[in-house]
This record gives structure tokens, C-alpha cells and sequence, in this order.
């Protein structure tokens, strides 16, 4: 899935605030192995490589785009690697920290998905994700009825993509049975306040609208994102426009 860090990093502010929530979630630590499931560009990873500056840091991203980047971004506590969450888990490999940042909603399966994960903690190890509340999202809702109907359904082939994003519920129980205690989940709106209808189609086109995007040409394309505007319009009459983004923060440290 072909990933634009220039159209991501539109939102550059907005973005940072969740991650700066969950990394203060994080508890001090010192000479431990640290991973950063994707990391994207590579710019919030180094952010954690300078604020626990005795922790080695691997950031991975799926995306050679969003990584070309973090070349520029390495040094002696911090690398990169191209590869998938699941690609990650297949590994093995064991760590302190597991730290993700609006990635795993790309995962699917959070129900087999996350007990993978902390198993690769070590004792004491911690863990740390946010994701975007997706079911909920007032712009992924437009988007799952739009991509739902004609002309759009045949035009993708039937593809769409359902959220693998759990209930706060369901969580606390995967977190709980995989062996995590001081477990701490939070829901939190980070508002976007929009002087246009633009302004939020932006958004979502730079994440949640991209693999719909890439199986679309020509007429197709311009009808889906011409009716998709119009949908945000009427969803948002009144401007300036404020979006209840809803993030989701989990935490918790292996017993």
C-alpha cells in the first residue's frame, strides 16, 4: 500500500498529540531492547530514542516511502527496518518495549493479534498503543456506507476494508489474559476544527482512504472522491467544523 509522507504529515500537529499522550504513559527505563511498530518516517521513534536515551530503539515500517526518511534519522540507540507487524512477530524475537503509534489498525485479528505481541515481551517488559477509534469516526463511518453502495461496490470489486479495532471491553480482556498488570486504558477526542470541507477529506485521504484510492482510476476515481466530499459536506453543515477524532491508548506492563 503505497503510503505519501507529504500528505501524512499534513497533520504533522494533530498526530503528535497522541503520541506524546501514550509516551508519557511509559515508565522510566535504561538498557533495555525497544521496538517501535510502525514507525512511519521515523521521527516520533527518535523523539523516544532522545527522551530514554540509554534504550536501543528498532523502528519498522512496512512502507519504503515513509521509511526513506529515517535514513537520516539513525545513530547509536536508534535503527530502522523494513517489515510488517506480522513479519515482526514471526521473529521471535523477545523485547522491553513494544510501542506503537496509529499502526496496529492496520493489523488484523487484535484478537490473536495482541496475545502474539506481549508474548514477545520479556518479564516486566512494556506495552504501549494508540490506535484511531475507527468504528466510530464520523469520517470512517461515511466512508464504509459510501464504499458500501453503487456504482462504488462494483467499481471496487466488492473490496472493503471493516475495522479489526475492538471494543474497550474486549481489550481489557486481551490485555488481562496475555499477562499484563498496571494495565491503563483510555478513549480520548483530539478535535479537529476545520474552516472547510477539504480540510477533512485531507485528513482521512492521507491514511484510512488510501488502499481505496489505489484501486480506482480515471472517471472512477474523481465520481468516488467527488461523492465522498459532498457526503463530509452534508455531515458537517455548519463551519467551521469541529471532528470528534476518537483515539484509543493502551497500556500495560508483563507480569
Amino acid at each position: 500500500m503505497p503510503w505519501n509522507p507529504e500528505i501524512y504529515n499534513t497533520f504533522k500537529d494533530i498526530r503528535y498529540k497522541p503520541f506524546y499522550d501514550l509516551a508519557e504513559l511509559i515508565k522510566p527505563v535504561k538498557n533495555i531492547k525497544a521496538i517501535d511498530l510502525g514507525c512511519g518516517t521515523g521521527e516520533q521513534t527518535a523523539i523516544l530514542a532522545d527522551k530514554f536515551k540509554e534504550v536501543d530503539f528498532l523502528g519498522v515500517d512496512s512502507s519504503a516511502e515513509m521509511l526513506e526518511k529515517s535514513k537520516l534519522l539513525e545513530k547509536k540507540n536508534l535503527h530502522f527496518k523494513k517489515a510488517t507487524t506480522e513479519e515482526t512477530i514471526e521473529t521471535s524475537e523477545k523485547w522491553d518495549l513494544i510501542f506503537s503509534n496509529a499502526a496496529l489498525q492496520w493489523s488484523n485479528e487484535h484478537e490473536i493479534l495482541f496475545p502474539k505481541l506481549i508474548n514477545l515481551l520479556h518479564s516486566k517488559g512494556q506495552f504501549a498503543v494508540q490506535m484511531p477509534v475507527q468504528p466510530e469516526n464520523k469520517l470512517n463511518k461515511i466512508l464504509i456506507e459510501l464504499v458500501n453502495e453503487e456504482p462504488f461496490k462494483t467499481f471496487l470489486k466488492g473490496f472493503k476494508r471493516d475495522s479489526p479495532v475492538l471494543s474497550i471491553d474486549e481489550y481489557a480482556q486481551l490485555l488481562f489474559d496475555s499477562g499484563l498488570e498496571d494495565i491503563q486504558i483510555l478513549q480520548k477526542v483530539y478535535p479537529i476544527i476545520a474552516d472547510d470541507h477539504n480540510t477533512l477529506y485531507n485528513f482521512i485521504s492521507g491514511s484510512a482512504l488510501i488502499p481505496y484510492m489505489e484501486r480506482l482510476e480515471g472517471e472512477q476515481k474523481e465520481l468516488f472522491v467527488k461523492t465522498y466530499k459532498e457526503r463530509i459536506a452534508e455531515s458537517f453543515p455548519r463551519l467551521p467544523a469541529i471532528y470528534s477524532f476518537k483515539r484509543l491508548l493502551l497500556y500495560g506492563i508483563k507480569i
